[in-house]
């Protein structure tokens, strides 16, 4: 069984791509930091007896999404694991334009142009698997992280929509998921310029979590009891509710950004 894993030089990615190899999977790993997918390339191979391929690629660029596929596409993979992404605070009319857009490239764009066209062959051989990281982020709106919260709504509904889709084809051999966490402990928060006011699951911890029930051919994995309650209270709570306690929790990570211009990103 091979696995590849978009943003495998840190966090979520980095962690999954530990616990397949503990599984028997052989690994390609891609990200755009080669020296740290080597260093990583190095600890899974010394610690598990799998094979493990590194392909540094800027995921924000279609050129090198496509590129990305055809470099791999006569390996007959097994499983897709989009997680490459990153995050923006502020306020919208603050945050720099050029960030956004190459947020909306990463966290969007790139898990679009990866999950049509690995599914494609999926369905072909009727097997595969897809893991799309998405976030809590993703039932709702979030001031102050408007354009990070808007793509993870985006990731989420579209696995739904696929899955939903795979399911009335009979493609029973096809699986994929979204992975919905909450705050995790990462580089994530230093890239967003953000803090969280409370204490985040480890990477380790979700990653475990994602990959048993993955391969449980769970559609919508939410670790932790607390987030799977947040899920269901950012359904059926009046959207104004909603969007009130999605700020003030934004807002408590680093205060209000009008109150720290110099910390904008």
């Amino acid at each position: 069984m091979i696995a590849l894993i978009t943003g495998a030089s840190s966090g979520i990615g980095e962690e999954i791509a530990k616990k397949l190899a503990k599984r028997g999977f052989n690994l390609i790993l891609t990200a755009r930091r080669e020296d740290r997918l080597e260093d990583i390339k190095q600890e899974i191979k010394a610690a598990y007896n799998v094979k493990v391929k590194t392909l540094p690629y800027d995921l924000s660029k279609k050129e090198d999404c496509i590129a990305l596929y055809n470099d791999v596409k006569g390996l007959n993979i097994d499983m897709l694991i989009n997680n490459a992404g990153f995050g923006l605070f502020g306020k919208f009319t603050d945050t720099d334009l050029d960030t956004e857009l190459q947020m909306i490239d990463v966290n969007i764009k790139a898990v679009h142009i990866l999950t049509k066209l690995f599914l494609k062959d999926f369905c072909k051989r009727n097997h595969g698997y897809i893991l799309n990281v998405s976030s809590i982020a993703g039932y709702m709106a979030g001031p102050l992280m408007s354009t990070y919260y808007a793509s993870k709504n985006y990731v989420l509904q579209l696995t739904r929509a696929i899955s939903e889709e795979l399911k009335r084809a009979k493609l029973d051999g096809v699986y994929i998921g979204a992975l919905c966490p909450g705050p995790v402990t990462t580089e994530f928060n230093k890239v967003a310029g953000a803090e969280f006011a409370v204490s985040g699951s480890s990477a380790s911890e979700i990653a475990e979590y994602a990959v048993k029930e993955m391969l449980k051919r769970k559609v919508i994995i939410l670790p932790k009891s607390t987030i799977k309650a947040l899920s269901v209270v950012s359904r059926l709570a009046p959207p104004k509710i909603v969007l009130k306690g999605a700020y003030y929790a934004q807002k408590a990570r680093r205060g209000d950004p009008s109150d720290n211009a110099d910390d904008n990103n």
